[in-house]
C-alpha cells in the first residue's frame, strides 16, 4: 500500500516521538542536592569588604576574620560598615583624641540588640582595616574612640604574606 506524503510525515512523527522518554524525577533529585550543597558551604564563608582605597599590611597571622563592626581607614576618610564618618584631615586637625562622629556611629552600633546568644561575646567586637600608610596618630584616634564607645576587642585586619 503507497502511503500519501502526510501519511508518511505522520508516521515519522510518531516514530521520532517515542524515542524521548525523559525521567524528572532523578533530573529534580540532582538538583536538590546541588542547591542543598552550594547553600551549606556558602554560608560558612567569612570576608572583609574588600576595599581598592586601603592597601592593607601583610601579616603571617593564620587567624580568620570573624563578623564584626568594620571600621575602614582609608587616606581620605573613615568609614564604618560600609558609610563614610569622617574625613581624615579634618580629625587629624581637630584636638584631642575623641573623634565624635565615629563614636555618634559606633554607640548606634552599640546599641543594636543581639540576636544569638552565642554572637553575645562579639558585640563589642570591631576590626580596624586600616592603610598601611596612615598616620600613627590617626590609628590612635580611632583605637581611643573605638574603646570610649565600649569597643574593647579590636582586630586589625591585615594580608597574608605569601610564602
Amino acid at each position: 500500500m503507497k502511503l500519501t506524503p502526510i501519511q508518511k510525515r505522520a508516521e515519522r512523527k510518531n516514530r521520532n516521538q517515542t524515542m524521548v522518554d525523559m525521567n524528572l524525577v532523578s533530573l529534580i533529585d540532582v538538583f536538590t542536592i546541588l542547591i542543598f550543597f552550594l547553600l551549606s558551604s556558602a554560608g560558612g564563608v567569612e570576608l572583609l569588604p574588600s576595599t581598592k582605597a586601603v592597601k592593607l599590611p601583610e601579616s603571617v597571622s593564620e587567624k580568620s576574620p570573624r563578623e564584626t563592626v568594620v571600621v575602614v581607614v582609608s587616606g581620605t576618610e573613615i568609614l564604618v560598615e560600609g558609610r563614610r564618618i569622617a574625613s581624615v584631615t579634618d580629625t587629624l586637625a581637630g584636638q584631642g583624641d575623641l573623634i565624635e562622629p565615629l563614636k555618634a556611629e559606633l554607640d548606634l552600633q552599640a546599641s543594636r540588640q543581639v540576636i544569638r546568644k552565642e554572637n553575645e561575646g562579639q558585640a563589642k567586637a570591631v576590626t580596624l582595616m586600616g592603610d598601611k600608610d596612615i598616620p600613627y596618630q590617626l590609628l590612635r584616634k580611632v583605637m581611643y574612640t573605638a574603646a570610649r564607645a565600649g569597643f574593647s576587642d579590636v582586630s586589625f585586619a591585615v594580608r597574608q604574606r605569601g610564602s
